[in-house]
């Protein structure tokens, strides 16, 4: 059987995390894609550089080209911006919604048959743009929220 395919979006402190876990857990090949060039090439080497020590045979890279993610089985939205001091939901969410439909438009041409989880805020708007945009049915587009926010 293949090993499972799974982009993280975002190589952010949540987005890298997110690799990690995955990369350690086995849970698949991971592909970390980032807007800003070199920060998810060296993340990706950062988590690849602790596969002898924790034990994983995945393969890690980091990226900014989205051909990498093609054929992902699940795709992780976590990029996005957080909200700064005195910073209203609305303003957070005119600009992220912006980038998820973006990152959106990429899933959809690019991992046609993926699940994706959404982790960026105001995480029912997102989810509902990442929904609308993909068009993929309901159970495949879903959110991940905690405490923080």
């Amino acid at each position: 059987m293949a090993r499972k395919k799974i982009t993280v979006v975002g190589a952010g402190n949540v987005g890298a995390t997110t690799a990690h876990i995955a990369a350690t857990r086995r849970l698949g090949n991971v592909v970390l894609i980032d807007v800003v060039k070199g920060l998810a090439e060296g993340k990706a080497l950062d988590i690849a550089e602790a596969a002898p020590i924790q034990h994983f045979d995945c393969a890690i890279m980091g990226t900014t080209d989205w051909s990498a993610a093609e054929g992902s089985d699940l795709v992780i939205i976590t990029s996005g911006m957080a909200r700064k001091p005195g910073m209203g939901r609305d303003d957070l969410l005119a600009r992220n919604v912006a980038i998820v439909k973006s990152v959106s438009q990429e899933v959809a041409k690019r991992c046609p048959a993926s699940i994706v989880i959404v982790v960026c805020n105001p995480l029912d708007a997102m989810v509902y743009a990442a929904a609308k945009v993909t068009g993929f049915a309901r159970n495949r587009v879903m959110g991940m929220a905690g405490a923080l926010d």
